[in-house]
């Protein structure tokens, strides 16, 4: 409410040349063993027979390993937290975000960046760079991002270090415009602009955050409560069809002050509100997390590391956060 993963036996036919003595026999084949060793054939022989004994799903789904970086695997990567699970499909404005127990000083920053490897099909070029968490220290969350959202249909594998792996794809693109001015909301899903949604946002004082935020997550019902958010006993109950945006507490969500004032005006105390007769309960249902909220015409962009405000910052400035300071191909 408020803003802020035997050989077979072959039948030989008749022939008529005369049988090797076994010395012979035994001979030529120690200079075959010799001649395999000398073209590298034993090795590729060897390593035929271990793929053969790879589950097949197993070969088709999980992406090469790549080479172990130069630098020692830092010991932050034991503790790591993943925010994308395994098998998710996610909305194409979801960043990887990693986050740590503990800070992890400067010094071992790059290191970190080197062990967490992106593998994206198709490639793409991403970034690692380290966001000030809303609730975390400094050094304790870095996320990747491309430069622009993921294309739609991308496969993610996410390696983080020797500890953890995790598979993940990019679903349909959908982003939902809401501006203040209008009190509308517009859904666009795969670039088709497709539902004016009427809607209620911040009031003067308590605006809406501006700029691009994530869904981070969805419930059918959340419990708000304005004490935990310093604006007294303004509210307290349960809302339904929460759609999570911020960590500060903003969502889009089923208000029944929307009925009234959707479209016309401003109320509430810093969501974006939805009427009751099934317009909350219609877009609930039809976002997933990663999918993109922008929100224009208000005040105070939100921060990046308030939920996943990763798209307020240019490329530009998102590589000046990486200890690396480059992008990279994920491949």
């Amino acid at each position: 409410m408020s803003t802020h993963a035997h050989r077979s036996r072959i039948p030989h036919a008749p022939s008529a040349r005369p049988r090797r003595s076994k010395a012979v026999a035994g001979a030529l084949a120690a200079a075959c063993a010799l001649l395999l060793a000398a073209t590298g054939c034993a090795a590729t022989a060897s390593t035929a027979s271990t793929a053969a004994a790879e589950p097949a799903a197993a070969r088709s789904s999980a992406a090469p390993r790549p080479a172990a970086p130069a630098v020692p695997e830092p010991a932050a990567l034991a503790g790591a937290k993943v925010n994308v699970g395994e098998g998710a499909t996610v909305g194409v404005g979801m960043p990887i975000s990693v986050t740590f127990p503990r800070p992890v000083p400067r010094a071992e920053r790059a290191a970190v960046e080197h062990w967490l490897g992106v593998d994206a099909r198709p490639a793409v070029t991403g970034a690692w760079s380290w966001v000030k968490d809303r609730n975390l220290l400094d050094g304790q969350r870095v996320d990747y991002r491309p430069p622009a959202y993921w294309k739609p249909g991308t496969r993610v594998t996410l390696r983080v270090g020797s500890h953890a792996v995790r598979h993940f794809s990019i679903g349909r693109s959908l982003t939902a415009t809401v501006d203040v001015r209008t009190h509308t909301m517009t859904v666009t899903e795969d670039g088709r602009p497709d539902t004016r949604i009427p809607v209620t946002a911040g009031r003067p004082g308590l605006d809406t955050w501006n700029g691009t935020m994530v869904v981070m997550d969805k419930q059918p019902r959340v419990y708000m409560d304005s004490r935990t958010v310093g604006l007294g006993d303004a509210y307290h109950g349960y809302y339904a069809w929460a759609v999570h945006t911020t960590t500060s507490g903003t969502y889009v969500h089923q208000n029944p002050a929307a009925n009234t004032h959707a479209g016309r005006a401003n109320v509430t105390h810093g969501c974006v509100g939805l009427a009751t007769d099934g317009t909350a309960e219609r877009f609930y249902r039809r976002v997933i997390p990663g999918d993109v909220i922008r929100v224009t015409g208000s005040k105070d962009t939100v921060e990046p590391g308030n939920g996943y405000g990763d798209w307020n910052l240019t490329w530009s400035e998102w590589l000046a956060h990486s200890a690396t300071r480059h992008g990279g191909d994920a491949r």
